[in-house]
């Protein structure tokens, strides 16, 4: 956990500094276009000024206008979301291993200098094939079935380990677009409330109440797309990683096996 707090403040702190140097750089182009348009015509001043007003500005504004409550919920599961997505992403393909060319060194390493080449070869390795490569080999003289079943008891750790937090990340992409129905549903009662105390249905008392409940919705559900894409991601990494483990794992037996006939 200690790694994905450390994620979730360097995100937190990137993104106040992207969002002030954004603003910095919307500021000047802002009063530069307000100083040409002055210049050509006094009318067309308002007008230039919002056309030139920035995405940022724009995502901002609606924050606002969605409500601090339910809108600093949302943006709150998109960061520890990302936070914990970006922690699984970096140590997913720091696991990655290039499980052939390990293959060969250790069954070179065994050929050559015996089980302990073998299994310094798997230490001076990172990732989760190497790990269960130094496990089977640590068995290898008590024979092949107990070589075996500590490689596929240690690659459920592994994979265990692979999995760690992902859960959170699916919690959240539940989670963000049912605050935002959650507002809508609040905002909707809000805007009725608004109608029964006039007694008349004037667009004015309900405007806002509605406009509440639409940017709940569309920002949480677009958290949860963004999550979402990460997630499948981390998903596809992971079964890829454990293709590779149990195909290392076959290999491994199969070295054990040519190993233990030449002894």
């Amino acid at each position: 956990m200690k790694r994905v707090f450390s994620i979730l403040g360097l995100s937190m702190m990137l993104l106040i500094g992207g969002l002030n140097v954004q603003e910095a750089n919307a500021t000047v182009f802002s009063a530069t276009t307000a100083v040409v348009a002055v210049q050509d015509e006094g009318a067309d001043a308002v007008m230039d000024d919002a056309d030139t007003e920035s995405f940022n500005q724009q995502l901002k504004k609606r924050f606002i206008e969605g409500g601090p409550v339910f809108m600093g919920i949302i943006l709150l599961c998109l960061i520890l979301g990302l936070a914990v997505a970006i922690e699984r992403i970096v140590f997913l393909n720091l696991s990655t291993t290039n499980t052939k060319k390990l293959a060969q060194n250790v069954e070179d390493a065994l050929n050559n200098g015996g089980v302990e080449e073998a299994k310094e070869v798997c230490r001076n390795t990172r990732g989760p094939v190497a790990s269960i490569y130094y496990q089977g080999l640590d068995r290898a003289d008590e024979g092949l079935e107990a070589a075996e079943k500590a490689v596929v008891s240690y690659g459920g750790v592994q994979m265990g380990q692979m999995e760690k937090n992902v859960s959170w990340i699916s919690l959240f992409i539940a989670l963000a677009p049912m605050l935002g129905f959650m507002g809508t549903v609040i905002g909707m009662i809000d805007a009725f409330d608004k109608i029964e105390a006039a007694g008349d249905m004037e667009p004015s008392l309900v405007a806002r109440g509605i406009k509440i409940a639409l940017l709940t919705t569309v920002f949480g559900l677009v958290v949860a797309i963004i999550l979402q894409v990460f997630y499948n991601y981390i998903i596809a990494k992971i079964d890829s990683i454990v293709n590779d483990m149990e195909d290392a794992s076959i290999n491994l037996m199969d070295i054990l096996f040519d190993y233990n006939k030449k002894k």
